[in-house]
């Protein structure tokens, strides 16, 4: 039962220090809808996208304003494309086509984005996954909200090095087809490694094969929330920072599970999980990065900055498994670039590089995330970058990923604005040394010797 007490803390966190529910995502089944005809799967896409997420937007907005707690994204994950569609696709172009079906489904029901481009290929590539990878930069260029991911390894399995190799180069052409738009295709493209099935967050969410047929799983941000926490405490001991940040989570999470089971009775559809997830907007004030300043880093970047980044990561998790039995998706500190006001400071005063954003991501909730990089950087060096991340996944049991854009015609000291939730970013540099003879060899890097646990 919640008390007056946490009611005004709650609107003291939604009035002042930027809390929201970030997502509401409604997750769909799409394996029913295979088909030999690709016109006939199509049909039935749409048709069960639009019936089963009909009333979202609408009850998303009904529990913001009942309620007064800002659901700022209403959005839908489906079965990974590559499954269902291998039934009727025989050609990337066909995979293209599903892609114009699900942008259609998601401007109808008027949702921000739609997840579930994707391929799971953590072991290897049947034909219908590679046309679909290969299908990527025309369907992400010619739709405005599909989002595309692609699983390339995982713990128990290893990591698809085949499949890393041409997702550099499709992550190159994805830059190339939306160059217009400061390559922005690439913000929609996440490569992961040990990916969940229950992700609400955009790019990445897909409905996994494991779930039912649907589920409402609801993301819950507020790194605002716990920066203006900690400043109640600066100076205090390790013991009382951890507790205050285990708290604050404890009571965000509280928010998020209101949403969702609201949400979830409201449609009629069960609820999944809640995905705590400290995620920053470019909104000052709503910064991952300045509760690492507060914890009394001079810059993200600095000598101690993954230990503070471990210590955040960890108490959220805590604080999340505290509030509720169905924390899940990634649950954790988010540490994209171009969305962080305070991530794009850290790499504009020289105290953030990509090298210690790798190290970062070994203890963060997912991994290099929103970077932008110089528009003529080999796709050898991009699918080293994907590697290197799919490795620390495999080795540490956890979920990484890689959002990296390519932006055409930038270099070093540019700046490349997306808008909205994307923010803008300064342009990274990459170690220009060449990785291409490692990444030419054929096959998988085996599981690790820790993998077997069955």
């Amino acid at each position: 039962m919640i008390n007056i007490t946490e009611v005004a803390e709650t609107n003291k966190m939604i009035e002042h220090e930027n809390l929201d529910v970030r997502t509401i995502t409604m997750g769909i089944s799409l394996l029913d809808c295979a088909d030999g005809d690709l016109g006939t799967l199509r049909r039935k896409v749409y048709d069960k996208t639009t019936r089963f997420a009909e009333r979202l937007v609408e009850v998303g907005e009904a529990i913001s304003r009942e309620y007064g707690i800002p659901v700022v994204n209403k959005r839908i994950s489906v079965t990974p494309v590559a499954v269902f569609g291998a039934s009727a696709c025989r050609s990337p172009e066909d995979f293209a086509r599903i892609a114009e079906t699900l942008d259609r489904a998601a401007h109808e029901l008027g949702v921000n984005f739609l997840g579930g481009y994707s391929a799971i290929v953590s072991k290897g590539m049947t034909p219908a996954d590679r046309w679909l990878i290969e299908s990527i930069p025309l369907a992400l260029s010619t739709t405005e909200r599909v989002c595309s991911s692609v699983n390339v390894g995982s713990t128990k399995t290893g990591i698809d090095m085949d499949a890393v190799r041409l997702l550099g180069t499709i992550v190159k052409e994805t830059a190339e087809r939306t160059k217009d738009s400061g390559s922005i295709g690439c913000a929609k493209l996440v490569v992961f490694c040990n990916a969940p099935d229950d992700n609400p967050f955009m790019a990445g969410a897909f409905h996994g094969v494991s779930e039912g047929d649907a589920a409402i799983n609801v993301g819950v941000s507020g790194p605002g929330v716990v920066k203006h926490a900690l400043e109640r405490i600066r100076g205090a001991d390790f013991e009382t920072l951890c507790e205050t940040v285990k708290r604050t989570a404890f009571k965000i999470t509280r928010v998020g599970q209101l949403v969702a089971q609201e949400a979830a009775r409201r449609l009629n559809v069960p609820f999944g999980i809640i995905d705590l997830s400290l995620a920053p907007t470019p909104a000052i004030g709503d910064s991952v990065a300045d509760i690492l300043k507060e914890m009394g880093l001079e810059h993200p970047g600095a000598p101690g900055t993954t230990a503070a980044l471990a210590l955040l990561n960890d108490q959220v998790k805590k604080g999340g498994v505290m509030a509720s039995s169905y924390v899940g998706g990634l649950s954790g500190a988010f540490i994209p670039v171009s969305e962080d006001q305070g991530m794009i400071a850290a790499v504009e005063a020289g105290a953030l590089t990509l090298e210690k954003l790798e190290a970062m991501t070994c203890v963060c909730s997912v991994g290099l995330d929103m970077v932008a990089v110089p528009g003529d950087t080999p796709a050898a060096a991009i699918s080293g970058l994907i590697a290197d991340e799919a490795a620390i996944g495999m080795v540490n049991q956890k979920t990484t990923a890689v959002r990296i854009i390519p932006v055409v015609g930038k270099t070093v000291g540019d700046t490349v604005e997306f808008g909205g939730l994307l923010g803008h970013a300064p342009i990274m540099p990459v170690n220009r040394f060449d990785p291409s003879g490692f990444i030419a060899r054929r096959g998988r890097i085996p599981a690790p010797i820790h993998s077997f646990k069955n």
